[in-house]
């Protein structure tokens, strides 16, 4: 398993498969954050098999399918309800994992410094310095 924690209770991960969700709940997680469109992935990749398998698994599912050009503020905002702003562990996914860690960056900014975004970003894989600018420029 490939995943990379940003803070105590949201960790991102690059695609991951229906078979690992038992694992992931043995590690603590209880929801899943699909931000990898169905259009991306085959069928047995898709968000209803990826639903089905972590509700198996007594895992929360929630579902905000992210491209570069969706990643508008209500998208973003959404996305951070869902996930960040919800209480237990949650483990964003999507292709590399990239895609959900600039959501939760974005979501994050306002909120924390973009030193410290950005330094949750590094640790957990993922360089987004060229996210400086806007996560300075809103910095509470």
């Amino acid at each position: 398993m490939d995943i990379r924690k940003l803070t105590p209770r949201y960790y991102v991960a690059p695609q991951i498969s229906p078979d690992q969700m038992g694992a992931f709940k043995e590690a603590g997680i209880t929801r899943i954050l699909c931000n990898r469109p169905d259009e991306e992935v085959p069928s047995a990749f898709g968000a209803a098999a990826m639903k089905a398998a972590a509700e198996a698994a007594g895992l929360e599912f929630a579902l905000q399918p992210l491209t570069h050009s969706t990643m508008t503020e209500e998208v973003i905002a959404r996305n951070k309800t869902i996930g960040a702003e919800q209480d237990g562990i949650t483990l964003a996914y999507c292709a590399s994992g990239t895609r959900s860690c600039i959501a939760w960056a974005l979501g994050q900014a306002g909120l924390q410094s973009a030193d410290d975004i950005m330094t949750a970003a590094r640790n957990g894989g993922y360089d987004i310095e060229n996210m400086r600018p806007y996560l300075e420029q809103h910095a509470p």
